[in-house]
């Protein structure tokens, strides 16, 4: 066996610390062709992206030396291709100039240990959305297998994503942390279903862009639910609409409009309502067919009131944060047991990384 150095990097944005309607504009378009420009970075040997509705993720590996750049194990060698990634970031993404501006506040950038430790904690489910959720261990599975087939990716990064895919299976499987895992919006759509029947001659809008709003979205898509997305922004709508599906359409159309849907899904952070009798009363006035509204707001944005109109049924959060709030907190005495794992398994894997075959 012999040592090889080499600095891992990892860089990235996700929904910890930007709304999910703003990270559209820092995805790629094409994350092969995104992978392969980052390749063309001086220094970066390797590169895999993990791209969904809730991050974007730049795994590279810098280790060689040329006469363009100082060796990029050297610290003004890491800074230069720090400073490359970012560049390059900017100008395969759609990012305005107060996302630029910004940009060194929202980048989250680790290097070595922390990289290992952080796809641990992705791959066994803890820093996701929905905690032991399936979805982001696929995504990982899926960068690295594409990763391969495009030939972008190389023995460091392969060696490090199988070897987090091994554990990850493993951790899984003895803790019981990805067993019976449903999120709000598996909840949220199967009350909406056993109360109104969801199928796909039914209209549906989705008020909100915010998490809950998404994981409704998820659900929606996964079950082939087509839906209109609205916000009292209608840039946000689209910027949400980019990553997670759904017609973005404005608020106020919806309003003059809303007689048309038969459910709608309100998941917003608004502290007044956004839907009272005085706003609808007119329009739904002459509406036939019933409508069925769940309100998954905190605090409420749409008023009681409406149920005075023929034909609306109004739910409420806590006919589903009941049920889902007992599954988070089903797994909660779980999470322990996975991160003692992972404290475990993160000095073997460091250690691992630094050898290879002669």
């Amino acid at each position: 066996m012999s040592q090889v150095n080499f600095d891992v990097m990892n860089a990235r944005v996700t929904f910890k610390n930007i709304p999910l309607h703003t990270l559209s504009k820092f995805t790629f378009k094409d994350v092969q062709v995104a992978c392969e420009e980052f390749k063309k970075i001086p220094g970066v040997d390797e590169c895999i992206i993990i791209q969904t509705a809730s991050r974007v993720e730049i795994f590279t590996v810098s280790n060689t030396e040329s006469k363009d750049s100082p060796d990029a194990r050297r610290s003004e060698g890491k800074a230069l291709v720090l400073n490359k990634i970012k560049n390059t970031w900017v100008s395969l993404s759609t990012l305005e100039q107060i996302d630029i501006d910004h940009f060194d506040q929202t980048l989250e950038v680790y290097k070595g240990d922390d990289v290992y430790l952080h796809l641990l904690r992705l791959a066994s489910g803890l820093d996701s959305v929905v905690v032991g959720k399936q979805e982001i261990f696929d995504e990982i599975v899926l960068s690295l297998a594409k990763a391969k087939s495009s030939g972008v990716t190389g023995k460091i990064l392969n060696k490090l994503f199988d070897s987090v895919i091994r554990l990850a299976i493993r951790m899984r499987d003895t803790t019981g942390i990805a067993k019976d895992v449903v999120s709000l919006g598996d909840v949220a759509i199967k009350l909406v279903d056993e109360k109104a029947g969801l199928d796909s001659k039914k209209k549906v809008l989705l008020i909100g862009t915010g998490e809950a709003a998404a994981m409704v979205a998820k659900t929606l898509n996964k079950r082939g639910v087509s839906f209109d997305v609205t916000s009292r922004s209608l840039e946000r709508a689209t910027g949400f609409s980019t990553i997670l599906s759904g017609t973005p359409v404005d608020f106020n159309d919806v309003l003059t409009g809303f007689d048309k849907y038969d459910i709608i899904l309100v998941a917003t952070t608004s502290d007044y309502f956004l839907i009272t009798y005085d706003s609808i009363r007119l329009v739904m006035a002459e509406k036939k067919k019933g409508t069925l509204i769940l309100d998954l707001s905190d605090p409420r944005t749409v008023d009681e009131g409406i149920t005075a109109l023929p034909g609306i049924k109004l739910l409420f959060r806590d006919q589903v944060f009941e049920i889902f709030e007992e599954n988070v907190k089903s797994r909660t005495g779980i999470v322990p047991a996975v991160e003692k794992i992972i404290e475990k398994e993160l000095p073997v894997l460091s250690i691992r990384m630094t050898r290879f075959d002669a």
